[in-house]
């Protein structure tokens, strides 16, 4: 069979393979470039933390076989991993690891949520709630500021301990069944005092003082006065009035 030539001087066969060398040199590349799914399933494998320093750096131990690992956390990883947590990691182009979550905690009873600097709570169109079946804590080395127009605590127990505390307020109430307080010293000063009690004991060990412009003490029943010495002076009048008087 003889081959027709065109008028470029080749034939139909060479036409078909030319254009076939042309087509592959064009799909190769592109049959050699990686997915975008192949590169994410590569880069984000399960481990297993094996010790932290510090909270800063996690080495872990990847469950594929393929060693450990010295990890970063993420910011957006909240949760602090712990040794014997099996988390999830990524890895960069340029070698970098990180723990981007914890899938699972080897203790599941503790938590801890860290942040390397201040951390705000915001909640724009509602409140913020906490409730925990055990206890809780919140603890900072700088400060913990809480702004609200309503606070609301309830506590079948509570227990507070603070060095120094400046309290400002306008209105303060306190409705209670038994209160104590125990100090060594209490300094009130008041423009106006007010005590309404239904029976009241004061005891006082070694010394008591009262300095007033005008005292006056009125009973109903019986007023008793009694001391080892008793002395009653006045500078003008000393007055004494009653339907019957014994001396001695």
């Amino acid at each position: 069979m003889t081959s027709t030539r065109n008028t470029h001087g080749t034939t139909a066969g060479e036409t078909i393979a030319t254009a076939s060398d042309a087509t592959q040199g064009v799909l190769d590349p592109l049959m050699q470039r990686p997915s975008h799914a192949g590169r994410a399933d590569s880069g984000t494998r399960i481990a297993t933390v094996i010790d932290s320093d510090a909270d800063l750096w996690f080495e872990v131990d990847l469950d594929d076989g393929q060693g450990s690992l010295r990890c970063r956390r993420v910011a957006s990883c909240l949760l602090l991993p712990a040794p014997g947590d099996t988390v999830l990691i990524t890895s960069t182009r340029q070698g970098d690891s990180f723990v981007i979550a914890v899938v699972a905690q080897a203790d599941p009873r503790q938590a801890t949520l860290a942040v390397d600097g201040d951390l705000t709570l915001v909640s724009r169109s509602g409140g913020i709630r906490a409730r925990s079946a055990g206890p809780m804590a919140l603890e900072s080395d700088t400060s913990i500021v809480m702004q609200s127009p309503e606070w609301r605590t309830q506590a079948r127990q509570a227990h507070c301990e603070i060095g120094e505390m400046d309290y400002q307020g306008g209105h303060i109430r306190f409705s209670v069944l038994v209160s104590r307080f125990v100090g060594r010293a209490c300094e009130v000063v008041l423009d106006r005092f007010n005590l309404l009690t239904r029976s009241s004991f004061r005891l006082t060990e070694e010394v008591e003082q009262v300095r007033a412009g005008q005292l006056d003490i009125e009973a109903e029943q019986t007023l008793r006065l009694h001391s080892k010495n008793t002395l009653l002076t006045s500078k003008g009048l000393v007055k004494v009035d009653a339907e019957q008087i014994h001396m001695g």
